[in-house]
């Protein structure tokens, strides 16, 4: 297959890129420089929604990953703006210039986030559960509804609800791994708060699944089958790394740190569980916490 990555230069993109090239596929980098490019790859400007339809005609499938990270920066009102345009309006425009592409990709694989829920306490939330109302859920809302333009385009649309990715190489667990290795880590908050997961392997597993299956399509939890308290995540890290876990963070020096972000990324409780991979029966490369985090941190 012909294949084009948005976020191919980010922690799932650059892994995806990776594997799909091993597997045989040819992988085409949708690039924003304005500059030479690396052979093969399409140009694609996300703020005018410019994209070099010569080069992207004749592409099998999109797995589209861009977007500013969440949690690079506190919550002013110019990153809020960015979050936004970086998801919703270019994800729109890529929608549209695709869908006047004379042959269009067949499928369109997309990213999304558990943010999606809010946080719920100890609900169990599956892919039926309704959005919250906080700022992550409503982008993450519109997000998906920008996605939905592709399914309008006759493109099969997935969409992926990540839940925490873990990984040494970027995301949370490697901003995590510097206090816990220096033996001052500790639970979030009262650590009660549910934590859903699951590894980069599985994570770009699962884009692979969505490519090779064209039974599956619409929104997709995905996390491992085994979301965990906080307090337990933060004990599996600490046992794995053979450190102590014993210096909590309490919530008001996470605020005071990160602001609104605390609460939608650190202290939020999401026990999101994968019912539409469980139906399919998906085999998980790492379903249990401490055999995830030991494989990622090996």
């Amino acid at each position: 297959m012909r294949i084009l990555i948005s976020g191919a230069a980010g922690l799932v993109g650059t892994a995806v890129d990776s594997r799909l090239v091993s597997a045989g596929h040819t992988v085409a980098r949708l690039s924003r420089s304005s500059g030479p490019i690396r052979a093969g790859d399409v140009q694609w400007n996300p703020v005018s929604g410019e994209l070099d339809s010569a080069a992207a005609e004749g592409a099998d499938a999109v797995v589209h990953l861009a977007g500013a990270s969440i949690a690079d920066g506190r919550w002013t009102k110019e990153r809020k703006s960015l979050l936004w345009s970086s998801r919703v309006d270019a994800t729109r425009r890529l929608v549209a210039g695709l869908a006047n592409l004379k042959q269009k990709p067949r499928v369109f694989i997309a990213a999304s986030a558990i943010g999606y829920y809010g946080s719920r306490g100890d609900e169990i939330l599956t892919e039926s559960s309704a959005a919250s109302n906080d700022f992550l859920a409503n982008l993450v809302r519109e997000w998906e509804a920008a996605d939905q333009d592709a399914e309008r385009a006759s493109m099969r649309l997935v969409i992926f609800r990540f839940g925490m990715i873990l990984s040494k190489k970027g995301g949370a667990l490697a901003r995590m791994l510097v206090p816990f290795r220096m033996g001052v880590g500790g639970r979030l908050g009262s650590g009660r708060q549910w934590m859903s997961w699951l590894t980069l392997d599985d994570a770009v597993g699962l884009i692979q699944y969505a490519l090779a299956h064209d039974e599956l399509r619409g929104v997709v939890n995905a996390v491992a089958p085994a979301p965990v308290r906080n307090s337990e995540f933060t004990a599996t890290l600490a046992r794995v790394l053979n450190r102590p876990a014993v210096f909590p963070a309490p919530p008001f020096a996470l605020r005071l740190a990160l602001g609104e972000m605390a609460d939608a990324l650190l202290l939020a409780s999401q026990r999101v569980l994968p019912d539409r991979l469980s139906c399919l029966d998906y085999p998980f490369r790492h379903a249990n916490l401490a055999e995830g985090l030991g494989a990622v941190l090996a």
